[in-house]
């Protein structure tokens, strides 16, 4: 006799189960063996595993205290670099009206330092002067190198002409001369970061190879709408992609045709970051397009962190740190093992709660369970590598209030299948209309709570997302275990002949659930019940009744009806 469709439709959807779980466990051991960057265990948060802390102080031109504004700007700024990075679960706060406090799950590796670090104040400045001598001293005839001396005060520091642009050279004036030649690149007293915006610059790039006098600012890191990193086409070499606003567009439209005609090095444009120039590429064209590239000596990690630093926006202040630390868990080990016993607690009074009313069929329960263990513990680890996720004492109450939710949808689908039951279906009928009816309540119930889950995730604060981002995750996993493991095995144990034929024990006995069923071939009214257990299913099935089912069994006066099913023995 050929195989049923649902014992079919049951083994596929159980090996399509055991297809999802191989692909999960392989995902993460890619992680693991051949990209190294994953574990076998889940990331701990800041809460509980620790991390480490960097304080930021802001410091401004005049000394004065930074503004409310300025701070509350800084931290989510920063906070939105960390999450840029992959790193969740991080902690950005104020302290002190003058210092901002990053706490990081884990240790911060220097790519992530720098995200958090540089206020990545770009300026764009056109290019009036450079040189390789970075030194600022100069060889005498005795062959010996002395310093330059600083410039005198009393040299001329205003412009002979007023200049007519960025680019023109009237900027060099003997005091900016005299300041350019002493400029030593090494020098830890620079602080070419907080120069004006108005005045020309003496700086250097980041890797003190090369010295220029620049011009004023022409256009800051406030006209980029987008920055992303990627590869120049040309040369295979890494460049941060730029995107202008209107009027940036415009601006730096105007200046590409202003230097397209000129020669080296005015020719040169200067993106300057925190007083280093990062690049001083030359105008090979006019770019009207608002579209340019940063090109320089960048890896994938440098140029990813600079696009996610321009793209953020850049720090209202400049911050330097004050102490960079190893900080221990706020709540540690202990807690996370009262999490751990906890949630051991709930899912044994689960179990023994199931065991109790459901008998054998609460093992269904307690199986689907440990499949949604499985499949959770997985996801996780892999969110941990691909996303950056780290468990916090939140979002493990987020997993042990999953196992209350699961527990409903269990009920809910295992009731129906009794209602079928005392209805007058077989088992195996009452196993598909019940999975038919349950569903769809299954399936709303759980919509309501992932709406919910990703409300509370957008609306609240950083410390309650951890639990809105495990209940989400584990109610979709929830569905999932429903349709290709619960139902489908429920499907199977129907046709065993320990479930099938209503066992006592199996917690699909037709009598002890007050049926009208009875037997494979005998129905029997409520009322045709015997003294004893019988009584009590018979008040049970009565019970169970609808109005139009008593209306009718008041007309038919309570008498006893016998009837026989058709169908092969």
């Amino acid at each position: 006799m050929a195989t049923s469709t649902p014992v079919k439709h049951a083994w596929r959807a159980l090996i399509g189960l055991l297809a999802v779980i191989a692909v999960l466990f392989g995902i993460n051991a890619l992680g693991v063996y051949v990209f190294q960057k994953s574990s076998w265990a889940p990331q701990l948060a800041l809460d509980l595993q620790g991390g480490t802390q960097i304080i930021l102080q802001a410091q401004t031109v005049d000394g004065a205290a930074p503004t409310d504004t300025q701070m509350n700007q800084a931290v989510s700024i920063i906070r939105q670099r960390i999450d840029a990075s992959g790193v969740s679960e991080a902690s950005v706060s104020t302290e002190g009206g003058r210092n901002i406090v990053v706490q990081i799950p884990g240790t911060a590796d220097e790519q992530t330092r720098q995200r958090i670090e540089a206020s990545a104040q770009l300026q764009l400045r056109a290019v009036l002067y450079t040189s390789a001598d970075v030194t600022g001293s100069f060889t005498g005839q005795d062959g010996n190198q002395t310093p330059y001396p600083t410039p005198a005060p009393t040299l001329q520091s205003t412009p002979t002409a007023s200049p007519t642009s960025g680019s023109d050279t009237s900027w060099i004036t003997p005091a900016l001369q005299a300041e350019y030649q002493a400029y030593n690149c090494s020098a830890t007293t620079n602080d070419p970061a907080n120069a004006p915006k108005d005045k020309p610059l003496v700086t250097c790039d980041s890797t003190n190879t090369a010295k220029y006098i620049l011009g004023p600012v022409e256009l800051d890191g406030s006209a980029i709408t987008d920055a992303s990193a990627g590869l120049n086409t040309q040369n295979g070499q890494w460049v941060v992609n730029l995107v202008f606003n209107g009027e940036g567009t415009q601006t730096f439209g105007d200046i590409s045709k202003r230097l397209y005609s000129q020669t080296a090095p005015l020719n040169q444009f200067a993106f300057v970051l925190d007083g280093s120039v990062l690049s001083a590429p030359s105008m090979n064209a006019v770019i009207t397009d608002g579209k340019p590239q940063i090109s320089g000596s960048f890896t994938q990690e440098s140029a990813t962190t600079l696009a996610d630093q321009l793209k953020f926006g850049a720090l209202p202040l400049s911050f330097s740190v004050q102490s960079s630390d190893t900080i221990s868990a706020t709540l540690g080990s202990q807690q996370l093992m009262i999490g751990l016993i906890t949630g051991l607690i709930g899912l044994a009074l689960v179990a023994i709660y199931s065991l109790i009313v459901y008998r054998a069929l609460g093992s269904v329960i307690i199986a689907s369970l440990a499949v949604m263990a499985v499949i959770t513990y997985a996801v996780l680890c892999i969110l941990a590598w691909r996303m950056g996720f780290r468990l916090s004492l939140a979002g493990v109450a987020g997993l042990i209030v999953t196992i209350g939710f699961t527990a409903d949808s269990f009920i809910v689908y295992f009731e129906r299948i009794r209602d079928e039951l005392r209805d007058g279906k077989s088992i195996t009928s009452a196993v598909e209309d019940g999975w038919g009816r349950a569903k769809r309540t299954i399936y709303i119930s759980k919509s309501i709570n992932v709406l919910a889950a990703v409300v509370l995730y957008i609306l609240a604060d950083a410390t309650v997302k951890g639990f809105a981002f495990t209940l989400g995750i584990t109610t979709a996993i929830d569905v999932l275990i429903f349709i290709l493991f619960t139902h489908p095995v429920m499907q199977l144990l129907a046709r065993t002949r320990f479930f099938g034929s209503g066992h006592p024990l199996s917690g699909l006995d037709p009598e002890a659930l007050g049926a009208v069923y009875r037997g494979r071939a005998q129905f029997r009214a409520p009322a045709a019940a015997t003294a004893g257990r019988s009584a009590k299913s018979r008040k049970e099935a009565e019970r169970r009744q609808t109005i139009a089912e008593r209306k009718r069994a008041a007309e038919l006066g309570g008498g006893t009806t016998t009837a026989t099913k058709e169908g092969d023995d």
